[in-house]
């Protein structure tokens, strides 16, 4: 069985993040909004447009008037959970290659709620607001605020490592191990080093409720997070390589594009697939490895507890949220070998990731959707014994 914290409440959640922001090396503190200030605005802006995003599906699952729609929701993914790979391709249900062919259920709220995140991300927001943001989401249990909090504080710390620009890469690998030595020290609040396997986020009872109620918020969270990606991909490859010096401008310009107008309509199409460090940040996974597999571990995550937040008419929601919580937490559980896992980012295909962050990729690199290459397994989070 799991041991989950005594207690945490919702303030000793916020303390727990802001001390570990606190206790970061400050060696280079400050170099991310020095170097790159729109980057360092909106990665601000996507903590508190993420935990306004838990909190909206939350609001329009409490409305008296999706009741309805949440019931026809629910039985429609009970019975795609019940169908074969055979049966979901032919009724059109390809959704490892786009948005599950199904209108929002909840039409005009969901676009009303995009608007909102929207003017979140354009927002100016402080270090500090976004540091409490997960703590403040009434979405979130305690134990997930503070463990999504504490990785989006290592995520920081690996930015403004890499934007250093006095140390060489080199010197930038052991100062990452370093930081993400420190991450690991709270075991109860940090994800595995070790990659998970892909169908904890995939496949369970509650697999593709983010896509199939909220298609605008899901394609948001991981517009955003592939620019997260992106960026420090083309930090990482600058260094690398100088003639890759200066791409910046590149990611934030195909950023926009995705992220379109404030309803979320656009010419270039948002990610359909989480992005994943091996495929839009190889440079980041050649360097620091350990680091790599931890940002994807918190994002899916974040896919997890988006799909049983968004998931309709679920009872006892937030113990569902703690238990994927203690699956990526957990270091034993769920395990995915090295090989396994670089297979699985490279077959959610790059395209539909958002694509590459510098070079070009016009359409899907794919033939077969992750269904058709048995990607959709259906794996339940039990709780090992130990």
């Amino acid at each position: 069985m799991f041991d989950l914290p005594k207690i945490i409440t919702k303030r000793a959640a916020g303390f727990a993040a802001v001390g570990f922001v606190c206790a970061m090396s400050t060696a280079h503190a400050g170099n991310l909004e020095d170097k790159y200030p729109e980057l360092s605005r909106l990665y601000n802006a996507f903590d508190v447009a993420q935990a306004q995003l838990f909190d909206l599906m939350v609001e329009i699952n409490a409305d008296a008037a999706t009741a309805s729609a949440q019931e026809r929701l629910a039985v429609q993914l009970d019975t795609m959970a019940n169908m074969t790979m055979g049966e979901m391709i032919e009724a059109g249900l390809n959704f490892g290659d786009a948005q599950i062919v199904m209108d929002s259920p909840y039409a005009e709220l969901e676009t009303q709620g995009r608007i909102k995140l929207a003017r979140h991300v354009s927002r100016v927001h402080s270090l500090e607001v976004a540091t409490s943001a997960f703590a403040s989401s009434s979405a979130l249990t305690p134990t997930a605020a503070a463990v999504i909090s504490r990785g989006r504080a290592l995520e920081r710390e690996i930015y403004d490592i890499y934007t250093d620009q006095t140390n060489p890469i080199d010197a930038k690998r052991s100062e990452v191990d370093a930081a993400v030595e420190r991450y690991l020290s709270n075991d109860e609040l940090a994800v595995a080093s070790q990659p998970k396997m892909v169908a904890l986020y995939l496949g369970g009872d509650y697999a593709n409720g983010l896509k199939a109620a909220y298609p605008k918020f899901s394609a948001l969270m991981w517009s955003n997070q592939w620019l997260q990606l992106a960026s420090l991909e083309a930090i990482v490859l600058g260094q690398v390589d100088p003639q890759f010096a200066n791409e910046i401008d590149t990611t934030l310009e195909r950023y926009k594009n995705k992220l379109g107008s404030e309803t979320g309509m656009t010419m270039f199409p948002a990610p359909t697939e989480m992005p994943s460090v091996p495929a839009i940040a190889p440079s980041l996974y050649s360097q620091s490895p350990d680091a790599a597999v931890i940002i994807d571990n918190l994002n899916m995550l974040e896919v997890a507890v988006a799909n049983i937040i968004a998931y309709p008419n679920l009872p006892n929601r937030g113990d569902l949220v703690d238990e994927a919580v203690r699956a990526y937490t957990d270091k034993e559980y769920g395990i995915a070998v090295t090989e396994e896992y670089l297979l699985s980012a490279l077959r959610g295909g790059i395209f539909n990731q958002g694509g590459p962050a510098i070079g070009a990729l016009d359409q899907s690199e794919r033939n077969r959707s992750r269904i058709g290459m048995d990607m959709q397994k259906a794996l339940r989070m039990s709780k090992p014994n130990h």
